[in-house]
């Protein structure tokens, strides 16, 4: 099947205002942290032009604040001044150079702004700044309107074909449009017309200033998840007197960053929302473009097929691989890096003030540093990988791309490692695309992987291989308590493998990420359905619930589990900053009894003895009495294969075999790629 006939919507043409958009994909916008600083403008032209020469027809940038008070970070990205819209000139011809069209976005943060000098509709603090936010008054109003429009007109000067108005995800205009946040009863507030009136405002005075040939795509949030925002009539008739001020295209966001419904992680079924776009469709007469949890182009395919969207916007997908777009329309669409919205990598560096990057793709925003020379034939060196989880797969990929002959020896009869063991996490089941795509690739690539291979790097090196990487992973680390060999007792990798299965009461002492993940394989379903996981979550019809919120239905855990660490921090507190609220909550829903601050002293026939150190000092002695005790306490490197070669030129040691730090992939597949650089 051709590609044309596989995705035919996908990659047909369509006219978008003044521009004709050479297939229905948008590199939606990210804060990639390049945008804050004028001296990273050459990474950030690359990396947008890398995404550019994949093929996406239009690329959104990170937000832009119009002024200072709409800074999302002091001395953040900002687009107020001729000097740094002529420095943009080379982000806009690169990227057109590539034959795609780029968007500035225009983002007033409001009281979502990590300054003191955040301002907003009322005077309220939002949970995810630690600065109160100061009321505008009617002249910072329309000051702040005369800032959207410099923005505008600079990014006109700077090239750009358009500008993206954020007006979704609780930042300003959002603000301004919610009951929550706007409490003012002047004429900026104190009826649901009057609160439209800033966002009606801003891009009229836009429409005027940079006349028809200069795009203008606005952010409408379709779904805001918080109480006391937008009814579904409220944000129809919205979006439709935007189109009559000079819209030409709508993005959609959902949900509110201080949402505690997730929207973006990995749990989230695919394309939940997709259903919303489709209704706003039938109500505006410009293009409608669908968002969140769209990671491959099968689904997008599917939305634009059945008349959800005209358009697709993706973020991450594209920070995972920027080829999405020209793999798809040339018929590789199985070799796609498909984003599997961990969000260790991208969202939870942007809320660190890091650099963000991918942790399937760690080139993404560094391409600039990580470079791929090609060696010569009579360069290339034969290389041995030995462990076949992603560490060792992404140094595998690395080093065959430079021309390097590579094998991949691996002990068990299947690839992937901790990574396998992860996709079994209900919520993480697409962590299996990430090995499915490095399986693909090595095939592509000519690359070898022999499984069931137990073989040793002086073996390796006895047959001629130049050069051997050791990626050979954790063992789980069993901990000294007494009884810890009895018969209840089972380590999580043979949990999470299907080797042993565990009784309807379960301890799980560790209270790391693996504990938290094998608490919630204990307790839920894995594979929900969109139906199923909105009920759980409380997502209603926003026709028929404001905001689309209502009380979750909780379905019985499949088990009673008892989740136990020694510190006396918070469970979870070491846990991503964007996922991590996630998991805790699942936690809570699941009816998982956590202890804080527990000695183990033994294991027994009566289940797990423990004390408990109390708020005074004092211990408490408890017997937990269950069915199994899982082991998840950490991991040891598994460096059986080194023998005496530690130190060897010849060897390099990567990933878990090198540092076993609680399964983090995302140093392990950095590592990985640059050892494969320069090997």
């Amino acid at each position: 099947m051709s590609a044309t006939t596989e995705f035919p919507h996908l990659l047909s043409p369509l006219a978008v205002g003044h521009l004709t958009l050479k297939n229905r994909v948008i590199m939606g916008s990210m804060h990639s942290g390049l945008e804050d600083r004028l001296s990273d403008i050459p990474k950030l032209a690359t990396y947008l032009g890398r995404r550019a020469e994949g093929d996406v027809s239009m690329i959104v940038t990170g937000g832009y604040a119009p002024n200072i008070e709409g800074w999302l970070t002091p001395n953040g990205s900002m687009m107020a001044s001729k000097r740094v819209a002529d420095r943009h000139k080379q982000v806009t011809d690169t990227v057109h150079s590539h034959g795609s069209h780029i968007l500035l976005q225009v983002l007033h943060a409001g009281r979502y702004s990590y300054s003191p000098l955040a301002r907003s509709a009322d005077t309220s603090q939002s949970p995810i700044s630690p600065f109160k936010a100061r009321r505008m008054s009617g002249f910072d109003v329309k000051r702040t309107i005369k800032a959207y429009v410099r923005a505008a007109k600079l990014a006109k000067h700077a090239g750009y074909d358009g500008i993206e108005i954020m007006g979704s995800e609780g930042y300003l205009l959002n603000q301004f449009l919610a009951e929550r946040t706007n409490h003012r009863n002047d004429h900026w507030g104190g009826s649901a017309e009057a609160r439209m009136r800033l966002p009606l405002e801003v891009v009229r005075q836009i429409r005027e200033e940079v006349g028809d040939d200069f795009l203008l795509q606005y952010r409408i949030s379709l779904l805001d998840l918080v109480d006391k925002s937008q009814t579904w009539d409220e944000t129809v008739e919205l979006a439709q007197r935007l189109v009559d001020a000079g819209v030409d295209v709508f993005n959609t966001g959902i949900g509110w960053h201080e949402a505690r419904i997730p929207t973006i992680v990995t749990s989230v079924p695919r394309a939940a929302f997709a259903d919303l776009t489709g209704r706003l469709k039938e109500r505006v007469d410009v293009p409608v473009t669908a968002s969140n949890r769209i990671n491959n182009p099968h689904t997008a395919e599917q939305i634009l097929a059945e008349g959800n969207a005209d358009l697709i916007s993706m973020a991450r997908p594209f920070l995972a691989d920027p080829d999405f777009v020209a793999k798809a329309a040339s018929g590789r669409a199985d070799e796609i890096n498909t984003c599997i919205a961990c969000n260790q990598a991208c969202l939870d560096h942007t809320f660190a003030n890091k650099t963000s990057t991918c942790l399937v793709n760690p080139f993404a925003a560094h391409e600039t540093e990580l470079v791929s020379t090609p060696v010569s034939p009579d360069e290339a060196k034969r290389i041995a990988v030995v462990g076949a989880g992603v560490a060792g797969l992404a140094a595998a990929e690395a080093a065959a791309e430079r021309g390097h002959a590579v094998q991949v020896f691996e002990a068990a009869d299947q690839i992937g490692g901790q990574f396998l063991l992860a996709a079994k996490i209900p919520g993480k089941e697409e962590y299996a695309n990430t090995l499915t795509y490095f399986e693909r690739r090595l095939e592509v690539l000519g690359v070898p992987v022999h499984c069931g291979q137990h073989i040793s790097v002086e073996q390796l090196l006895s047959e001629g291989f130049d050069h051997v990487i050791l990626a050979t992973g954790v063992t789980p680390r069993i901990p000294d308590i007494a009884g810890i060999d009895h018969t209840s007792v089972i380590p999580y990798d043979e949990l999470l493998s299907g080797r042993r299965t565990a009784g309807a009461k379960v301890a799980v002492i560790g209270a790391g990420g693996i504990g938290v993940d094998v608490s919630e394989f204990l307790t839920r379903e894995p594979n929900q359905s969109v139906d199923k996981w909105k009920e759980s979550w409380g997502v209603a019809d926003p026709a028929k619930q404001r905001g689309g919120i209502t009380e979750p239905v909780d379905e019985p855990p499949l088990r009673e589990v008892h989740l136990l660490q020694r510190k006396q921090s918070r469970i979870g507190k070491g846990l991503g900053k964007t996922t991590g609220w996630v998991h805790r909550a699942e936690l809570k829903k699941a009816g998982v009894k956590q202890y804080t601050g527990v000695t183990y002293e033994c294991i027994d026939d009566d289940g797990l003895h423990i004390t408990i150190a109390g708020e005074d000092g004092g211990r408490q002695d408890v017997t937990i009495a269950v069915d199994n005790i899982i082991v998840c306490t950490g991991q040891e490197s598994n460096l059986d294969a080194l023998g005496n070669y530690a130190g060897d030129q010849r060897v390099s040691v990567i990933g878990g075999a090198d540092v076993a730090a609680e399964l983090d992939a995302k140093r392990a597949i950095r590592q990985a790629v640059e050892v494969a650089l320069v090997v």
